[in-house]
């Protein structure tokens, strides 16, 4: 047995890149299962797999250049991914609040570390201002809880997100001028030149990033190179700031922050880029930092663990006072503070950065900046502020998440289902996208969706299968499921009607298909016979670039649509494609109707940017032509004939699109006539919605078939 033994460790460590890989992904792999039964994060497993492989551990790897590369790439991902989970809508509102925690949590650790450094642990004035630099700056380890746990857009996460990019700046300028000064290149105005460097750095990434994307996405639509590209951007953003001196997590940090816009969250290139990061980058991240505690060291040195007692206290101590300092001018509540202060705890990036930095530096005495009680010293903060980062946030965030699971029990959501109907393998793409960002985000209903086809039509048949399947692989990658029908019908409308009302679908979606030319029928027949005889709401789609490539939404609203059935319904579908693509709306509304819809988005979308511009409540196309451009998305909420909310000038609506908008994305929307109108909550004694009958609703359709010219503008 014991020559076995021997035979065996004659193998480690293990070089062979083939065994390495296998190795650390049997660690990503059972590391959670095994400590899941514990109850201990799997984070936490993934740094304790890390120190008993590791070089001091059993020896099973060394800390290769392999973890040098996607330990780096982890750790980049960690900062991007938590700038691209940020709703920046309402990261501005928060924006004090993130301000605070990260100034408070860099100031506290910074002045308490100081003071000890010096009295309790004797060191110099700069090394105390460089290993108090440390005890400030935190990495976002136990961020991947908080996605487990659906929280990355919680308040309270959004803070501290906000406050990490600002107490890691504030450490990282502390340590680029500390490693300048012993490198010579200090001056007077090194500071000054550094953070300028930083600043117009920045900027040049917010302004250049945005257009390069936007460029890219409106041109390419394939899955792997958009990844590939996304990737590029978020190195080359590090990589230029490690050129000027900084650490390249904050070129990450911005990168995330300047594609959030492009990148929405129910989009299949989210799905896929935090699929790669959690399943590989992350965990070799994680891996590879516990490589690098051993703890035998410190068993074996009494300073050691005394500078480590000191770093540890105090950086623990420091960010829960910046957590509770902040809990307490913003009056959030305790599991508020303890998320906060589960998620800012956790040292590993910078503090990594700092200590190696230091250690490097050779003073004229001979001795090192930071020796090696420090380093040790170090090495055990990152172990003990990383579990306990991983178990606060992990028993945080379960709270919180069953707080809100019980508030969503007692006021349940009244979500209805839609049908999106295929027929053009073009525009396949843009109505499952556009149904993907309407739809609530936490749903666990399925996406529907048909194809028609005529009983004799064979081939039709294997095109309709091809057109599903395609919709079908959109959804999957968005982790939504899809559920198709293939319909055989004798008639194309028939087929889309009777799937309708056999399910009670509240919702369906069509791509539109506007003729250039007068003497073309505007809809077609077999959209005039769906809104003929659909009293569900109906939304026509036609984009013209991609829908993560919009600027803004102007919605052109009708007077007294507050009355029409399914008001509420329309404006949660805009409210959410708002949000889900990061666009500013703009409503063109009458100001009996902006008032109702003020106070309903003020309860239930209040972190969406709203502009409004009155009008009398007409036909405004030819008005807004002036406003809306070709990036924009133009939504024309329609009245039936008979509705209360109809006038005769939306007859003219079908060439004025022509005239004005061939070049827009569109969406028109026809309300349900079955929901509850706006003024039942609102208690407002105004008549509700008429009734839709079929032959008045038969004959203004015909009025948007070819005929002759007529006053374009009409009475308003």
């Amino acid at each position: 047995m014991t020559t076995q033994i021997s035979a065996l460790l004659t193998h480690l460590p293990v070089t062979n890149p083939t065994w390495i890989f296998f190795l650390v992904l049997g660690i990503i792999l059972f590391a959670p299962i095994i400590l899941g039964r514990l109850k201990i994060p799997h984070i936490v497993g993934m740094i304790l797999a890390g120190v008993v492989i590791g070089p001091y551990g059993l020896h099973v790897l060394d800390k290769d250049s392999s973890f040098e590369l996607f330990g780096n790439v982890g750790l980049y991902y960690i900062m991007f991914l938590a700038s691209l989970e940020m709703d920046l809508q309402h990261m501005k509102s928060i924006r004090w609040q993130a301000l605070t925690l990260g100034l408070a949590a860099f100031i506290f650790p910074l002045t308490m570390g100081v003071v000890c450094n010096i009295f309790l642990l004797k060191y110099s004035l700069m090394t105390s201002i460089l290993l108090a630099s440390m005890y400030a700056s935190h990495t976002l380890i136990a961020y991947p809880i908080v996605i487990r746990y659906g929280l990355a857009r919680n308040r309270s996460v959004s803070i501290a997100v906000g406050g990490t990019i600002v107490t890691d700046t504030l450490t990282l300028l502390v340590l680029a001028f500390i490693s300048g000064m012993f490198r010579e290149e200090v001056h007077g105005w090194f500071g000054v030149f550094l953070l300028l460097k930083v600043v117009l750095l920045s900027v040049a990434i917010i302004y250049i990033f945005p257009r390069i994307a936007r460029w890219f996405f409106r041109r390419y639509n394939d899955a792997v190179l958009q990844f590939i590209f996304v990737m590029a951007m978020m190195f080359l953003s590090a990589g230029l700031m490690e050129h000027i001196g900084m650490e390249g997590i904050l070129g990450a940090f911005l990168a995330g922050i300047v594609l959030n816009p492009l990148i929405p969250r129910t989009a299949p290139l989210m799905h896929n880029l935090e699929f790669v990061g959690n399943a590989l980058f992350i965990p070799y991240f994680l891996i590879g930092v516990g490589m690098i505690i051993d703890v035998r060291v410190l068993l074996g040195s009494t300073n050691a663990l005394k500078v480590a007692a000191v770093m540890i206290t105090i950086a623990l101590l420091g960010k829960w006072i910046a957590s509770w300092v902040t809990q307490k001018a913003f009056k959030m509540s305790g599991i508020e503070r303890e998320l906060m202060f589960g998620l800012s705890n956790a040292q590993a990036a910078a503090t990594l950065a700092a200590v190696l930095v230091g250690y490097n530096i050779i003073l004229p005495s001979g001795e090192r900046l930071l020796n090696e009680d420090v380093l040790n010293g170090t090495i055990l903060l990152i172990l003990v502020t990383c579990i306990v980062s991983s178990l606060i946030t992990d028993i945080a965030a379960r709270r919180l998440a069953l707080k809100d699971e019980n508030i969503n029990e007692m006021h349940p959501v009244n979500e209805d289902s839609t049908l999106v109907a295929l027929a053009d393998p073009d525009t396949v793409n843009d109505l499952v996208n556009m149904d993907l960002l309407m739809r609530e985000e936490k749903s666990e209903l399925p996406m529907n969706a048909i194809n028609v086809v005529l009983d004799n039509d064979e081939r039709a048949r294997d095109r309709g299968t091809k057109l599903l399947e395609k919709a079908t692989a959109i959804a999957t990658a968005a982790h939504v499921r899809m559920q198709t029908k293939l319909r055989l019908a004798t008639n194309l409308a028939n087929g889309i009607i009777h799937t309708m009302k056999e399910n009670d679908y509240a919702e369906l979606v069509v791509g539109l298909h506007v003729q250039a030319t007068p003497s073309e029928s505007f809809f077609g027949p077999v959209l005039i016979s769906l809104l003929n005889r659909l009293n569900r709401q109906m939304t026509m789609v036609r984009t013209t670039i991609p829908l993560n490539t919009l600027r803004r939404i102007h919605v052109s609203v009708p007077a007294k649509a507050q009355f029409e059935a399914g008001f509420y319904h329309w404006v949660d579908r805009i409210s959410r494609l708002a949000v889900a693509i990061g666009c500013r709306i703009t409503f063109y509304i009458h100001p009996d109707t902006q008032r109702i819809l003020q106070r309903y988005l003020a309860s239930k979308h209040k972190t969406i940017r709203v502009d409004y511009v009155p009008t009398d409540g007409g036909n405004e196309l030819k008005r807004m032509s002036k406003e809306v451009k070709n990036d924009d998305l133009l939504v024309i909420v329609m009245a039936r004939r008979g509705s209360i909310s109809f006038r005769p000038s939306f007859d003219h609506i079908p060439r004025q699109i022509r005239k004005y908008y061939m070049e827009t994305s569109l969406l028109l929307i026809f309300p349900d006539v079955y929901a509850e109108t706006a003024t039942k909550d609102l208690s407002i004694n105004e008549p509700l919605t008429t009734d839709i009958r079929y032959e008045a609703a038969k004959e203004w359709y015909k009025s948007w078939l070819p005929h002759g010219n007529e006053n374009e503008e009409g009475g308003r």
